[in-house]
């Protein structure tokens, strides 16, 4: 008899390809026209920064290697690149810190010099 079942869609998963002291490591498709993605998946812990996005895997029944993606927290969006820092060194005397200097030290003279 032959199996007439028809697969499950693919949809957002995951292929579990190793395991070491950082976490699992997972090639990913996110659809089915979705090119595929490496990653490590570790588990969250409390008071950590999370990296990334946070998911839930459940495994299929019919491949136990492979299992169905569910994000549960997206990642968050990368910061907007900030515009470069200007050449040379910091600026550190304003004008409106020379007033103030000049306010309270009074203004500038000549030193005489020493002979």
């Amino acid at each position: 008899m032959a199996n007439t079942r028809k697969p499950k869609p693919l949809g957002d998963v995951a292929a579990v390809c190793g395991k070491d002291a950082q976490g699992v490591y997972i090639l990913r498709r996110r659809s089915e026209d979705g090119p595929v993605e490496a990653g490590v998946v570790r588990p969250l812990v409390e008071g950590k920064a999370i990296a990334g996005e946070v998911i839930s895997l459940r495994p299929r029944p019919d491949l136990p290697f492979l299992f169905d993606v569910k994000t549960e927290v997206p990642a968050p969006e990368a910061p907007v690149a900030a515009e470069p820092a200007p050449h040379g060194p910091a600026q550190v005397a304003s004008d409106s810190y020379r007033r103030g200097w000049d306010a309270i030290w009074g203004p500038r003279t000549r030193a005489s010099r020493p002979n």
